[in-house]
């Protein structure tokens, strides 16, 4: 039994698996139209095995790709002790922590996949989409019955030098992995009931619970600017968070989409644009994955958005 075989239902047409694919070349491929080797239109679509190294244990994944397009077709149940000897090859500072296959699993998937072995070791990735139901498992606004105690943080962008966020960290004791492991201040997060937006009233905002693909700044400027346009859940003055606005969605506990925020949020959104720009030059970024605020370009591979007003 092949591998379409075994996906059923969730198989596409036609798979020929790449097997030069690895995950750092999927930002230059595909999300810039650039790189390796150039993707000829928005409906190509290119199959590919890595390892999710944010789990534990590390799982190897079937991987369906295209321009702005992702979907994990299926879990692949490798015996885990070569998983784990292909992530420890490539060692443990990868940013995103997806490590592409080696020699090793490759033989094994042609082997025990490709080829043959037991439906049992493909599990179609079909349950994906609980983990973005719209149950947030928070209080509505009236539900808070104690006196809240609100933030004074900066709504305005500014120009920030990576020396200065420890300073922010912890004047505010916000929690961040790498710098601030330790802090414990947190936003009090309120659904707002309209499956469009949670509301925390600690630091006086409103968020957007999903947000925009991935794309470089002035495509999400131009997609906040739509929202306004389009008066997104009854509002026109959405804006990109300040870093201390979105420093106070972290905390250390990982929710079951992977991500160290509320579990109310998108998990299409690993890391998103911050307003705020670093000094001297880039732009800063909060990444809900690690749990922790790093800049980079603003053109390849960019970031995704998400939208925030002040209440």
């Amino acid at each position: 039994m092949g591998l379409q075989e075994k996906l059923g239902t969730n198989a596409p047409t036609e798979i020929s698996i790449d097997w030069d694919m690895t995950p750092a070349d999927t930002f230059g491929i595909f999300e810039s139209w650039g790189g390796k080797m150039r993707v000829r239109n928005k409906s190509e679509r290119y199959y590919y095995f890595y390892i999710d190294g944010w789990t534990d244990p590390p799982r190897l994944l079937f991987m369906e790709r295209g321009v702005k397009y992702a979907r994990v077709l299926a879990r692949i149940m490798a015996p885990q002790e070569m998983i784990d000897s292909c992530v420890a090859s490539q060692g443990k500072g990868l940013l995103d922590k997806h490590y592409a296959i080696n020699e090793e699993l490759k033989q094994w998937l042609q082997a025990n996949v490709l080829e043959g072995g037991a439906p049992s070791l493909v599990v179609p990735c079909e349950a994906e989409e609980e983990a973005e139901s719209g149950v947030t498992g928070l209080p509505a606004p009236g539900e808070l019955s104690d006196p809240v105690d609100r933030l004074d943080l900066r709504r305005q962008s500014a120009f920030i030098s990576a020396e200065e966020v420890p300073e922010i960290l912890k004047r505010f004791d916000f929690y961040d992995s790498q710098r601030h492991p330790a802090g414990k201040q947190q936003a009090l997060l309120v659904d707002n009931g309209d499956g469009l937006t949670v509301s925390d009233l600690r630091c006086g905002v409103m968020w957007q619970r999903g947000g925009c693909d991935i794309g470089n700044h002035r495509h999400v400027a131009a997609y906040i600017t739509d929202l306004n346009r389009q008066k997104f859940a009854g509002h026109d003055d959405w804006r990109l968070p300040t870093m201390e606005e979105a420093l106070a969605l972290l905390g250390p506990e990982r929710n079951d989409k992977g991500l160290l925020i509320s579990r109310a949020f998108s998990w299409e959104q690993p890391f998103i644009f911050l307003a705020d720009e670093r000094k001297p030059g880039g732009y800063w970024f909060i990444d809900f994955k690690q749990g922790t605020v790093f800049w980079a370009s603003g053109t390849i591979p960019g970031g995704f958005g998400r939208a925030v007003r002040s209440l």
